[in-house]
């Protein structure tokens, strides 16, 4: 399986200012494959440390930071001789001991040489009372559940994932109908490497929805295993709340659709706790779309799931969905094609706002790219009045603005139509 996350770690590899690097993203995306593969591929040798459970890492990161001593240790625990121009060097699950987390600052300081990669699932919302946080002295990667085109590789269509990353519109065009087939399909496998690898394996839908479930499951044992216990209900009453909260017409977060009567602030610490775990996104309204965009949020916001294919099951889409024509792009108010295209939009490194004008109009997503401000409407249906967007032109009078949707991608004099298969490229630039 490709993860295209490997060439931003290549680049990190031969920086000249290279520091330790965490990889950040939810459980079960991928982080650990990805460490061991880019280690096996650009290293002579891998020096792999996994903290859960491991009191002899504990013990050796309570002494001090010296850095001699540490790879003694660790070199005995990898079985490897770590060498420092030709080991990578892979701290997993590295919250479980926070001082293994604080020792990066002093190898970045003190032993710059030393490739070191650390992951762990759960780094926002672990890392225990008083852990000196290596600020300033980490590089950082956040990985995502597979993009659609990344899904494409995954199960043999590498072909089709090569027209999208090369914006050869015309072959595109010519492909639609498969481009829509694998995306109709997409949205129900989504883009966990677990469920993405069954699906290749074996064809069977069945087998998918047990890898979510036994996913979801893990979810809600990290809630009990690892969250205050006064807070583990709201957390999982806010998780089960997703597809609903995306369901409604006005997606705007809602308290009253955790728990009837309830407020905002009742939800606070759940809502950080599963953004901090990255089993939710957060997408803010901005008053005005001007940079910075951050400048000009409001305290609505609204929130998606880390997969589509995770909320599909969690919707308890029937399969049967998936085979009647376009149906699934248009299921649950256009829930999942939004939080597909919101996903996308992230996975590709753009921070997403959205804007709203009293009710009148609002347009799905804004986002910066260079000096400019980009709004983005996202259409599941065949209706393709862009009402709201063309408010927001007529307003702010950005250089293009962009409607998602089944059509072909095509330049108007105010508008960009992007196809839905193909908002995860460069489509700006094609």
């Amino acid at each position: 399986m490709k993860r295209y996350a490997i060439d931003r770690l290549v680049k990190w590899q031969d920086s000249k200012n290279r520091k330790p690097l965490i990889i950040r993203g939810a459980r079960q995306v991928g982080k650990t494959w990805l460490m061991k593969e880019f280690g096996r591929a650009r290293f002579a040798n891998t020096a792999y440390i996994n903290f859960d459970n491991n009191e002899r890492m504990k013990l050796l990161f309570e002494g001090d930071y010296s850095i001699p001593r540490l790879i003694d240790g660790l070199q005995v625990e990898a079985g490897e001789r770590i060498d420092i121009q030709s080991t990578l060097l892979v701290f997993d699950e590295v919250q479980e001991v926070p001082k293994a987390l604080s020792s990066l600052k002093y190898f970045n300081e003190n032993a710059p040489g030393y490739a070191i990669i650390a992951a762990g699932s759960l780094l926002g919302v672990a890392l225990h009372p008083g852990t000196s946080f290596p600020v300033g002295k980490v590089d950082f990667c956040n990985l995502y559940p597979l993009s659609y085109c990344e899904f494409l590789e995954g199960i043999g269509e590498q072909r089709l994932a090569e027209l999208l990353r090369n914006m050869d519109w015309e072959l595109i065009t010519a492909f639609k109908s498969r481009f829509i087939d694998l995306l109709r399909k997409y949205y129900y496998v989504g883009g966990m490497p677990e469920a993405v690898a069954g699906y290749a394996e074996a064809g069977d839908y069945d087998e998918v929805r047990e890898i979510h479930n036994r996913i979801l499951f893990t979810y809600d044992q990290d809630f009990s295993k690892h969250a205050p216990a006064n807070v583990v209900p709201r957390i999982r009453s806010l998780w089960r709340s997703v597809p609903a909260q995306l369901s409604r017409e006005n997606k705007k977060f809602s308290s009253g659709i955790v728990q009837k009567g309830s407020r905002l602030a009742d939800y606070e610490l759940a809502l950080q706790w599963l953004l901090d775990c990255g089993l939710i996104y957060m997408v803010r309204q901005v008053s005005k779309p001007a940079i910075p965009l951050a400048s000009y949020e409001t305290n609505s916001f609204k929130i998606y799931a880390n997969d589509v294919g995770l909320l599909s099951t969690k919707s308890e889409l029937d399969v049967k969905t998936l085979l009647e024509g376009n149906r699934i792009f248009e299921e649950f108010k256009g829930s999942l094609t939004e939080q597909y295209v919101m996903q996308e939009v992230i996975a590709s490194g753009i921070t997403p706002f959205y804007w709203s004008s009293q009710g009148k109009a609002e347009v799905d997503l804004v986002f910066k790219r260079g000096s400019e401000v980009y709004p983005m409407e996202v259409k599941a249906e065949e209706n393709l009045q862009s009402k709201s967007l063309k408010v927001y032109s007529e307003r702010y009078s950005p250089t293009v603005s962009i409607r998602a949707s089944m059509k072909d991608r095509r330049r108007e004099s105010w508008l960009l139509n992007v196809p839905l298969y193909a908002v995860g490229t460069d489509f700006l630039e094609g």
